[in-house]
């Protein structure tokens, strides 16, 4: 991929190297038991995305004039894809942390009043560990809003409604990145409850300490732990008109995160790969058994081939893939889907591969390749089931002729 990488993106990419090398694989392997610790807050500590600030990764897409980095446009989302590859090779849940700053600020700069970019662009630049969260997911429907079922039976059930002092939101979001500790969320709530979820669905900003809004609880998850998981209720929630970013056609607008976030999984996934590979590498090229390192056996050498093999399928769709989204191609919706479902498959048999060659200290959690598995295991439910992507895929490819999936044919 080198060949292919422009200086400053050559730059970027060995930064957060060695920024993953020297500081979040260390700190990963010495404290391993930060991840299970059930005191949210306290997992990563803050010199953490201090670090991360100091190398210029914690505000990609925030527009220069508010002190952010802005990126070529022409190859934004492949930065993306590289930037977060490296930092998931470190750790998965980081990376989720920082991408979802990324995306938001995307979709901000593209839906959000001038004024509203000033005051909350500024505070993202100026607080190390500002965060900002996506709130689409709901305890019922999560499938739904991916694939999407387009009928009003499928509806949102937050709901927002309007009167002379604004919008006021009533409602429930789980499963939501950084939903734990973001300091900014964009809603997405019902505003027609009579139309499909493409026409009757608005989306609004709305601050951590607005009354009404409560972060219920942090969700608990199998893996990508450092990212914390929020579940979040809307209690007669009042919001400004300003703080309106797009009604009715919200989830529409929304493309414009919905398709790098496909890329940015596949990477991140990808890291989580990268780095399986590398440990399980070293590993059967130092482990003796039967009298000769693991490498000699062909038992073992097969299964080294093969993880390369699948690392390097991913790689390559994954490159083809973000290069159509930043082209905006006809083939872009398509692909990102393909190389999200593509990606979480093939890397989640490189992870067993690698704990399956650590023989049972792939078991031990001290040992830490097993976390590797339990962060690939995650990329199988997020940001769509692998199930409702390959319903997408069919969509896209057959849109005269596919299935509806719910309501009347």
């Amino acid at each position: 991929m080198s060949a292919h990488l422009s200086e400053e993106q050559r730059m970027m990419r060995d930064s957060c190297r060695a920024f993953v090398d020297d500081v979040i694989i260390p700190f990963v392997r010495k404290n391993w038991k930060n991840e299970w610790l059930m005191t949210p807050e306290v997992r990563l500590p803050p010199e953490i995305l201090e670090g991360a600030e100091r190398i210029g990764i914690r505000t990609l897409g925030v527009p220069e004039a508010f002190g952010g980095l802005e990126l070529d446009p022409k190859t934004e989302v492949q930065t993306f894809a590289l930037i977060s590859e490296e930092i998931a090779r470190g750790d998965s849940g980081l990376a989720d942390k920082l991408v979802q700053n990324w995306k938001v600020s995307v979709l901000l700069r593209n839906v959000a009043p001038k004024h509203l970019q000033e005051k909350w662009f500024k505070r993202l630049v100026a607080e190390p560990q500002f965060l900002l969260a996506h709130c689409l997911t709901e305890p019922r429907g999560a499938s739904d809003r991916w694939l999407p079922y387009n009928v009003p039976e499928a509806a949102m059930q937050t709901r927002a409604v309007k009167d002379d002092k604004g919008w006021v939101i009533n409602g429930r979001k789980q499963f939501i990145s950084n939903g734990y500790d973001a300091s900014l969320y964009v809603v997405y709530a019902n505003t027609n409850p009579k139309v499909g979820m493409l026409q009757g669905t608005s989306s609004f900003l709305v601050p951590r300490d607005t009354p009404g809004l409560t972060v219920a609880r942090c969700n608990e998850t199998l893996g990508c732990r450092y990212m914390n998981n929020g579940e979040l209720v809307f209690e007669d929630m009042r919001v400004p008109d300003d703080h309106l970013l797009a009604e009715g056609d919200a989830l529409g607008q929304a493309g414009i995160y919905f398709r790098p976030g496909k890329i940015i999984q596949a990477s991140k996934n990808l890291g989580v790969g990268v780095r399986a590979f590398e440990v399980a590498s070293e590993y059967v090229q130092n482990y003796v058994q039967g009298g000769r390192i693991l490498l000699k056996h062909q038992a073992v050498a097969l299964r080294i081939a093969d993880m390369a093999t699948r690392v390097a399928a991913v790689r390559a769709l994954l490159e083809s893939a973000a290069r159509s989204v930043d082209e905006n191609s006809a083939d872009a919706e398509v692909l990102c889907n393909m190389v999200k479902l593509f990606a979480s498959e093939e890397i989640m048999k490189v992870a067993q591969h690698a704990v399956e060659l650590h023989g049972g200290n792939g078991m031990m959690l001290d040992f830490g390749v097993e976390k590797l598995f339990r962060d690939a295991a995650i990329f199988l439910h997020m940001d769509a089931t692998t199930d409702i992507s390959r319903l997408k895929i069919v969509k896209s490819m057959f849109p005269q002729t596919a299935g509806k999936y719910a309501g009347p044919e």
